[in-house]
């Protein structure tokens, strides 16, 4: 089982909205993004900065899994008004992946 963290960064002024959304996300995303494999999935906020994490067996097969999906489309283009553009991405990234460097169980 991969741990998996990556960043975004929100828009100046989305915060409230972004929040919001993940008050009231889909019962069908949901069941998405457990379907695809995914557990312990979190977001976390601090002003424009998000840090999500989550736990999947194999993360780029389960992301082109989600990313074929037309929930998940839709769930992005409405989620899309939120962010800024994503810092630089190496080669062969989805997101700015962050490197586990200490975990304690």
């Amino acid at each position: 089982m991969q741990r998996i963290a990556f960043c975004l960064r929100l828009k100046k002024g989305a915060g409230e909205g972004y929040d919001k959304a993940h008050r009231e996300v889909w019962p069908e995303m949901l069941a998405l993004l457990k379907g695809a494999g995914i557990s312990e999935y979190s977001i976390f906020r601090r002003n424009q900065l998000l840090v999500l994490s989550m736990r999947v067996e194999d993360f780029d097969t389960t992301w082109d899994a989600i990313e074929r999906d037309p929930v998940n489309t839709r769930w992005q283009e409405m989620m899309a008004q939120y962010f800024e553009p994503l810092e630089p991405i190496a080669p062969g990234e989805r997101f700015p992946m962050m490197r586990e460097v200490f975990y304690l169980a």
